[in-house]
């Protein structure tokens, strides 16, 4: 027990001297490792700006039911592809029974009323025969009958359609399945059957049923901050990173700038629209998360060092030279150009070959 004591005791005392040691000595000498150089080279500076946003395709078809009812069949799944025509799924009538019996009466109704009309005109037209009625008189009377026959019509159709769920009006067919309005892959089914549909009308706007989109012409969608919103122009370059494919060669060009900025976290960004290129090697889909950097400048085969090389001291460029002597360093004002962050253009002051130092990395050493 008592031994235990002592070495512990010990150990504690030996590591306070250290900490005392490091303490003392530190911060007293300094190792300057100021000698390594790197060359002056050529090389290629591009300047990108950032937007970020999802790929998306060019158009959306929401569809839509052009009768009422419930969904009653489902032909197609979500991924699959249908050719322009092709049904997506069935919408069986669901009238209440009130619905049907007010449309049974009114079509009654009209032909009752025309078979009055016919009458009448018939004895109208041995009156006007006779000359004992004008033409107006029995024109009018024409007239309420052309109406009634076309309202006999409707009612007629409106019945068919809540019974049948199908009705051809002219070269027009409306019927109870709902087909595709374009070529596309059905990206989403928006019901499931059993689930009720409210029609497409000029007073509603209707249920959406199903979302077609063309996955051959694909966009990106983003925004790009307020700060580089004004180097951006239409048709520059961008280079694409996707989330889920960060191996994916995948380039566009700026196809939309948006005129106006919306507030997001609060940062004002401007909306933009990427056109991709056609790759045969990369399998896009919607809502994939990205980022483009969109080219605003770049330099080709100009002379570069990094900048990390470079002080700046009241608007002007420095660079340190190695010296005659041994550790000596001569610094040199150069005029630079575009920058990329890591690299930079030297425009004036180095030529292809140099050799420039790294800037002073001082680390603490412990004196003896």
């Amino acid at each position: 027990m008592k031994r235990s004591l002592i070495y512990g005791s010990a150990i504690l005392i030996l590591i306070a001297g250290v900490v005392l040691w490091a303490v003392q000595s530190g911060g007293e000498d300094l190792e300057d490792h100021s000698d390594r150089s790197i060359q002056v080279e050529r090389g290629d500076i591009t300047r990108f700006a950032l937007a970020t946003g999802t790929i998306e395709p060019r158009n959306e078809i929401e569809v839509k039911s052009k009768i009422s009812g419930v969904v009653s069949q489902i032909f197609v799944e979500e991924g699959e592809y249908v050719n322009e025509g092709e049904p997506l799924m069935e919408v069986r009538p669901d009238p209440t029974p009130l619905e049907l019996a007010e449309a049974k009466r009114n079509l009654e109704r009209s032909e009752s009323e025309l078979r009055n009309l016919e009458r009448q005109l018939e004895r109208k037209q041995r009156l006007l025969d006779q000359e004992l009625i004008s033409q107006q008189e029995f024109d009018d009377l024409q007239q309420r009958y052309n109406d009634t026959h076309i309202s006999k019509q409707l009612n007629s159709e409106r019945l068919q359609l809540l019974e049948s769920g199908r009705v051809q009006m002219g070269d027009l067919l409306i019927e109870s399945v709902v087909r595709a309005p374009s070529s596309g892959y059905l990206l989403e089914k928006n019901v499931d059957l059993g689930d009720p549909v409210v029609p497409l009308t000029t007073y509603q706007a209707g249920t959406p049923v199903a979302t077609l989109a063309n996955m051959d012409d694909l966009i990106f969608k983003g925004e790009v901050d307020e700060i580089d919103i004004g180097r951006i122009q239409e048709g520059q370059t961008a280079e694409m990173e996707i989330g889920a494919l960060p191996e994916a060669d995948v380039t566009g060009f700026v196809s939309r700038i948006s005129l106006k900025a919306h507030t997001e976290d609060n940062k004002r960004v401007f909306p933009i629209e990427i056109t991709l290129d056609p790759s045969e090697d990369v399998n896009l889909r919607a809502g994939y998360s990205a980022n483009a950097n969109i080219i605003i400048d770049e330099r080709q085969e100009v002379i570069t060092i990094p900048e990390r090389v470079i002080s700046f001291r009241n608007d002007s460029a420095f660079v340190d030279l190695p010296g005659a002597e041994e550790n000596e360093r001569i610094e040199t004002p150069i005029e630079v150009g575009l920058s990329d962050n890591i690299d930079i253009e030297v425009l004036n002051g180095l030529e292809e070959g140099d050799k420039v130092l790294e800037q002073p990395v001082r680390t603490v050493s412990a004196n003896n």
